[in-house]
Order: structure tokens, then C-alpha cells, then sequence
């Protein structure tokens, strides 16, 4: 089910929610097609014990904010279907191509890599990796301002 909202009540839901995300927004232009964790254990550790990742705090610090938010959607698994994506291109071409009655494929793809990442811990850097998150936040900034008719700053 599509959630049908104004301009009014999209910018007035939306734009307490994505306005303090922005402060992310330099860490992920930079961190962009680069991996957001490292592997302990690569100093000889892993021969006598488990090596785990070790994830960038700006992306745990994202992913925790994000996770707080209403933007969250439990079933998002539906969006995927319904949009046949499989994949990161598939995403990033829903993500390029959505409006303001497409809010709910975003907010789809965002839970999947936040929610999800929970579980399969590798969707956090794949959504940094692949560029999901920023492009995500430079969409939701995009309808913002063209529907509020103010500049969003980028921190």
C-alpha cells in the first residue's frame, strides 16, 4: 500500500526526520565505494581466536540514528517484491526514479539495509559500499526541498 501524502504533510513528517541525517552526508560522500569496516584479526589473531568486522563508529552512528526514526518499515520485504529489485542497481534505479508518492520505496530499501543489517551485518557496508545511504539521503533532501522550497544544509 502506497502512503498518499500532500506536499504539506510529507515535507511536515519528513523534514524533522532527514534534516538532523544530513551531518552524515560528508562521511558518506567520502566514504562512498569504499568499504566502511576492517577485519580484527589480521594481525595474527585469527589464528588463535575469531576474526569479527569492525565497523566504522560514523556508520554505527548512522545506522543507530536511522534506526530510531519512523522512516523504518517492518515490512519491506513487500516493497522488493512488488518492485522485482534484486539488486544494488535495481535500488539505486528505484532510489534515481522516485517521487513524492514513492516514499515508501524508499523508506523500503532504507529499513532493508538498517533492519536488515542487523542480522546480516554486511548490508551496513554494502549500503555504504554501493552508495545506497547516500544517495537515499540525497533523494529524501532532493523531494524535500523542491516540495518545501528551501535549501537544506549540508553540514
Amino acid at each position: 500500500m502506497s502512503e498518499q501524502l500532500s506536499k504539506e504533510e510529507f515535507v511536515a513528517k519528513y523534514k524533522g526526520i532527514i534534516e538532523p541525517m544530513m551531518r552524515y552526508m560528508p562521511w558518506l560522500l567520502k566514504a562512498s565505494g569504499n568499504t566502511a569496516n576492517a577485519i580484527y584479526g589480521d594481525d595474527g589473531i585469527a589464528s588463535n581466536s575469531l576474526a569479527f568486522p569492525v565497523y566504522d563508529s560514523n556508520l554505527m552512528s548512522f545506522v543507530k540514528d536511522m534506526g530510531k526514526t519512523p522512516l523504518m518499515d517492518r515490512n519491506y520485504p513487500y516493497v522488493y517484491s512488488k518492485l522485482r529489485m534484486k539488486n544494488a542497481e535495481d535500488e539505486l534505479r528505484a532510489i534515481s526514479d522516485a517521487t513524492i508518492n514513492d516514499i515508501n520505496v524508499l523508506n523500503g530499501i532504507l529499513s532493508k539495509y538498517v533492519m536488515g543489517g542487523r542480522t546480516k551485518a554486511s548490508l551496513w557496508n554494502e549500503g555504504v559500499k554501493n552508495g545506497i545511504f547516500l544517495k537515499l539521503l540525497e533523494k529524501y533532501k532532493e523531494l524535500l526541498e523542491y516540495w518545501d522550497g528551501t535549501t537544506m544544509r549540508d553540514y
